[in-house]
């Protein structure tokens, strides 16, 4: 008797064509029935997907005993006219599934769980990931010291009338690597700390309450932040040339740097090292305030005329938004950035040259 019933419910799917309304099921809840226009409108809503399960409303499953009603229920892919059977076999066939609609929408505590269940379970591959940006930035800090040391080597090398290989003089910039990262290290956070220094001067000055007694008090601490910046400037002149060339240690290579930036007191204040060593020191930083002027230079004359044209504060932070956002990728600002990499050693073997003829003079 069974197999009857389940025959017969196998005949109703398969007249299923002649059938003009349908129960579906979703997440357990049936619904209908509905038409086929009614059904139409649930798929193109993203109530109804392939996948649910769909039946013939007119499949009575009081009829069926135990485990074959399920047999009654098919899939709403199945039903004639709604969905397009060959274009899901062949969106299913394709080296990547497309993600299927969804009956409701996610809520903002869902969005968060899957995108927190999606980085779990791709935690690797999403390492992977972030690595290829990672890495060369890390690569980039950690060959710093080695770079500065090569300057240094390879200057003197080529100064002397030699022509060194670029693998024996790695070889031997890397021997210095713990000593010029210490001296890098403490020369960047001192002078990030004068620069706090000054940024706390300024914030007093800006937001005490004007008076004779704070504008002295402003000055003074100016004065004694700029002389300590001279100081230290002095102190780290030479550092590198003698943590390298004169195998130094930390401390002596900043006291024999400030000594050889205080020699030459016989000379013109122009030929001593201090000077000279400022001066070179200044041509760089104008030569790559230059380059980053021309490059940013249409940017910067956009923001200038907005600025002056513009007297809505909220008009004009939209207006710059929206022009860096329209700006793009720009070949010129790209161009000029390598190149100042590229000229970048100019400035090392200048310091490294000063160097040797202030030990000349000094002897």
């Amino acid at each position: 008797m069974d197999t009857q019933m389940l025959d017969s419910g196998c005949m109703m799917l398969d007249d299923q064509g002649m059938t003009e309304e349908w129960i579906v099921r979703v997440q357990g809840k049936e619904y209908g029935p509905a038409d086929i226009d009614t059904l139409r409108e649930w798929k193109q809503e993203g109530r109804l997907l392939p996948e649910n399960e769909a039946r013939p409303a007119s499949a009575d499953p009081t009829a069926v005993a135990g485990s074959a009603k399920e047999v009654l229920w098919s899939t709403a892919a199945a039903i004639p006219g709604l969905f397009d059977v060959v274009a899901l076999a062949a969106a299913s066939a394709g080296p990547l599934a497309q993600p299927p609609l969804q009956v409701q929408h996610r809520s903002f505590g869902q969005i968060l769980a899957e995108t927190f269940q999606i980085y779990r379970k791709g935690f690797f591959q999403f390492l992977g990931l972030t690595l290829l940006v990672l890495l060369p930035s890390i690569c980039s800090q950690l060959t710093t010291p080695v770079y500065v040391a090569g300057i240094q080597i390879l200057t003197a090398e080529i100064a002397d009338g030699r022509q060194p290989r670029l693998i024996a003089m790695l070889n031997e910039a890397v021997r210095f690597w713990p000593r010029v990262a210490g001296l890098c290290i403490f020369v960047l956070v001192v002078f990030a700390l004068l620069f706090l220094f000054a940024l706390g001067i300024a914030l007093t000055l800006a937001t005490g309450a004007p008076s004779l007694l704070s504008i002295f008090f402003a000055l003074a601490l100016l004065i004694l932040q700029v002389w300590m910046f001279g100081w230290f400037f002095m102190t780290v002149l030479f550092w590198q040339q003698f943590a390298v060339l004169e195998n130094a240690g930390f401390i002596d290579s900043l006291r024999n740097s400030r000594n050889l930036a205080r020699s030459g007191r016989d000379l013109p204040w122009f030929q001593r090292p201090l000077w000279r060593g400022a001066f070179i020191a200044s041509l760089w930083f104008a030569f790559v305030l230059a380059v980053t002027l021309i490059s940013e230079w249409p940017t910067l004359h956009h923001y200038l005329t907005e600025v002056m044209t513009t007297q809505d504060p909220q008009a004009l932070l939209q207006k710059l938004t929206e022009a860096q956002q329209a700006r793009g990728f720009d070949i010129s600002p790209f161009v000029l950035s390598v190149l100042q990499k590229i000229l970048q050693p100019l400035l090392g073997i200048a310091f490294v040259v000063l160097y040797l003829d202030s030990k000349i003079h000094l002897e």
